[in-house]
């Protein structure tokens, strides 16, 4: 659900709202000044809800700010001494709505509600309009800010490091950063660090001349040539040794190479992007990678995030997944239930991404039939989880448990993954039926029992 910030200097207030908007699945934190409110902002929140005075500050003041730099961040003002001038002057500033106090829950229920659903399809807009950005699955906050940051760096020439865990989609980010630039019509070119051989690396990455070595029996354009006028995505520079370092150094600080065997200098025009799932900087302080090299590479770092940190992509990963699956067989792929999910979104996936895509081909081979339930994902599991219902996908309470608590989080999962399912297709309900896997109007019966509006 989506992260709200309640920033109020009344505690009743705070307490009140926070209660509130935690019951309908908000996820809620709340500052009592301006001041504490800028150090919660230093992490991303979906919607801002903002007092107007504060004792010696003003919540425009904030508002401001916040449209500055958190743009894709919602504000709402409230005030209890609200005029005309002053919501004038919020809509002006970029506030998307003015609440009077005392706050009206219903009202404020629905603008949250209409705020994010245009969040969402603004978000999905912006991305469809960028196609760089269209393999990059996911509306959570970390990918909201990703594919935000992507988009600034893509355009410049900068060197870029990317960090994360393995699996997590790195070179799909630096393949973004390649179409989201001015080269991208040129060569963009992947090269393994820690699959080349120490006494190779010179060769693979600025050629060789004939002759130069035993088995060089014609001249070879090394990696720097193929990307020259596009791209070179290093992955895995930490594994490089000192010497190849050095050698990767000079290469950046000069924009030429020279073949091995050869004495022709060579200039290129080679956009660097570098990746790794190390800690550089900890790499730096104990000596086992070059500072200067380190500086020359992250002008622009980006983390990619895990899935454990982006948990709310699941449910559309695990449909483009189906999508992609159904491509590739020619067959319609079998859907997966709440509880189906509910079970993946218990597991950590410490493969991340490329883990879940593995899981989910797995499933669907394995399993032929038109759906995939709990029972099916916890076998196929590398390990045991939690199976909600005893494994039954019918919501059957689990022994000892309330069945009025598991029905609501069933409910809620299943919230979730519409308001997914229609954020992903701009709101066309066709669309998101088959994506989910119903007829259209099982949709609008399944909105309905949730207490969900369509045109909401």
């Amino acid at each position: 659900m989506p992260s709200i910030l309640i920033v109020d200097d009344e505690p009743n207030i705070r307490s009140t709202l926070k209660g509130a908007l935690a019951r309908e699945g908000y996820q809620v934190d709340d500052a009592p000044t301006v001041a504490a409110a800028r150090t919660l902002l230093r992490e991303a929140y979906d919607v801002v809800l903002l007092d107007v005075w504060f004792p010696g500050e003003s919540g425009l003041d904030l508002l401001a700010e916040i449209r500055e730099h958190a743009p894709e961040t919602t504000v709402v003002m409230m005030s209890g001494h609200a005029n005309v001038d002053t919501a004038v002057q919020a809509t002006r500033l970029g506030a998307y709505d003015f609440l009077e106090k005392p706050l009206s829950l219903d009202r404020l229920l629905v603008v949250l509600r209409n705020a994010t659903s245009a969040r969402a399809l603004e978000s999905e807009n912006l991305r469809l309009r960028a196609s760089w950005a269209s393999p990059l699955v996911g509306g959570s906050p970390a990918m909201r800010r990703l594919v935000e940051q992507i988009g600034l760096a893509g355009p410049s020439t900068a060197r870029v490091l990317l960090s994360g865990e393995n699996g997590t989609g790195k070179e799909l980010v630096a393949r973004a950063l390649h179409d989201a630039s001015t080269r991208r019509a040129q060569t963009f070119v992947a090269v393994n660090c820690s699959a080349i051989p120490e006494e190779l690396f010179e060769s693979e990455l600025f050629g060789h001349e004939r002759g130069a070595f035993t088995g060089a029996t014609q001249s070879r354009r090394g990696r720097f040539e193929e990307a020259n006028g596009g791209t070179l995505l290093l992955d895995e520079v930490a594994d490089l040794s000192a010497r190849a370092q050095t050698k990767l150094l000079r290469a950046l600080q000069e924009n030429e190479i020279t073949r091995v065997g050869g004495s022709r200098t060579i200039r290129v025009d080679v956009r660097v992007i570098a990746a790794t799932n190390h800690d550089l900087p900890a790499a730096v302080a104990a000596g086992r990678f070059r500072e200067d090299l380190y500086f020359r590479l992250a002008v622009i770092p980006l983390h990619v995030p895990a899935l454990r940190e982006r948990m709310d992509d699941l449910p559309l990963l695990v449909d483009h997944f189906l999508a992609t699956l159904a491509r590739e067989t020619g067959r319609r792929a079998p859907a997966f239930t709440a509880p189906a999910l509910q079970a993946l979104a218990r597991y950590e996936f410490p493969g991340n991404v490329r883990e879940l895509r593995n899981l989910v081909e797995r499933l669907v081979i394995m399993n032929p039939g038109v759906r995939i339930g709990a029972e099916h994902v916890a076998s196929a599991l590398p390990r045991p989880v939690p199976v909600a219902a005893g494994g039954a996908d019918a919501g059957d309470p689990k022994p000892g448990a309330p069945p009025a608590a598991l029905g609501d989080a069933v409910r809620e999962f299943e919230r979730r993954h519409i308001e997914a399912a229609l954020a992903a297709e701009g709101g066309n309900m066709t669309r998101a039926a088959a994506r989910l896997g119903l007829e259209r109007s099982h949709l609008y019966k399944k909105l309905r029992q949730l207490g969900m509006r369509a045109e909401e």
